[in-house]
């Protein structure tokens, strides 16, 4: 069943976006804290494993459901896709700094637009070309290439970034072929069943206490994409989208406060940055868009 959202709750949507962020910062956090003792692999084997169980219902539904093949491609190629993204930004969230993380990640939407323009025919216009080289700078300020040495660590979370993009394209495609729950759950079984290899390759003892932290980024990561889905529903994205800000502050003071790593100043402008320029294309596009309706699948 679908609806018609009127998009004309701006504090409910901002006030969900940031539950989104801090959920999303609270599972940064787990996982680095959780450190390299468990390969990256099997840590992403163990989430996803505690994800199904909170999609069960949603798997439910799906029982003689029929999936055409070129459909049945697509929920495995942007399976593989993720696999490859989990592996790398479990490996990199225990390397490198919180807050330089969120600030990497916020290239997706830069990634996308891209992508978008050159591969699905959406067009680069001059607009779009701009927020991309101002998001690419502040992507520049924040690694500082030349300046530092740049680790595995930050070359895995920039390929992480890439290939969670390249997954979203893809779930763009499928929105208009399956509902919302579908394409959520199959993500989580054929993401589970990619990572179960590599995690069986390199499996290492697990404390209990290991799988209860797992356990709760499985949850805060469906707590933050649930909250996120509503923030959608409440407002447009030139609302909610400035909102993501909040994540890196939050990222940032997490990193201080619980791991004693500095708050720098070039990772909080180059974030700002990025943000402020997919922000502003955000607003742009949604006043061009202001008339097309939002279309928003109620669980």
């Amino acid at each position: 069943m679908h609806r018609v959202s009127d998009l004309g709750r701006p504090l409910e949507g901002a006030l969900w976006m940031a539950g989104a962020g801090l959920s999303f910062v609270g599972v940064n956090g787990i996982v680095r804290y959780l450190g390299t003792e468990l390969p990256a692999a099997q840590s992403a084997f163990i989430r996803f494993g505690f994800g199904l169980l909170f999609l069960l219902p949603a798997l439910w539904t799906m029982r003689g459901m029929r999936i055409g093949p070129e459909v049945g491609r697509l929920f495995l190629g942007r399976g593989g896709l993720h696999v490859v993204a989990v592996v790398l930004w479990f490996y990199a969230m225990a390397r490198v700094p919180v807050a330089e993380m969120a600030a990497i990640g916020f290239l997706g939407p830069v990634i996308v637009l891209v992508i978008g323009g050159l591969l699905l025919g959406e067009g680069l216009g001059a607009r779009r070309v701009m927020a991309v080289l101002v998001a690419i700078a502040g992507g520049l300020i924040v690694l500082r290439p030349g300046m530092r040495d740049l680790s595995l660590g930050h070359l895995s979370q920039l390929g992480a970034t890439v290939f969670f993009s390249l997954s979203y394209i893809i779930a763009k495609r499928l929105s208009r072929e399956a509902p919302a729950s579908v394409i959520v759950a199959m993500l989580s079984v054929t993401v589970t069943l990619g990572l179960m290899p590599l995690a069986l390759w390199q499996w290492q003892p697990v404390r209990w206490e290991q799988c209860a932290w797992l356990a709760a980024v499985a949850a805060l990561a469906t707590l933050g994409h649930y909250a996120m889905a509503r923030a959608f529903r409440a407002a447009p994205l030139a609302v909610t989208q400035p909102v993501t800000f909040l994540q890196l502050i939050w990222a940032a003071l997490l990193g201080a406060l619980a791991f004693g790593e500095p708050v720098e100043a070039w990772v909080m402008a180059g974030g700002a940055l990025i943000i402020l320029a997919i922000s502003a294309n955000t607003w742009v596009e949604a006043r061009r868009d202001r008339l097309a309706p939002a279309l928003v699948e109620e669980p």
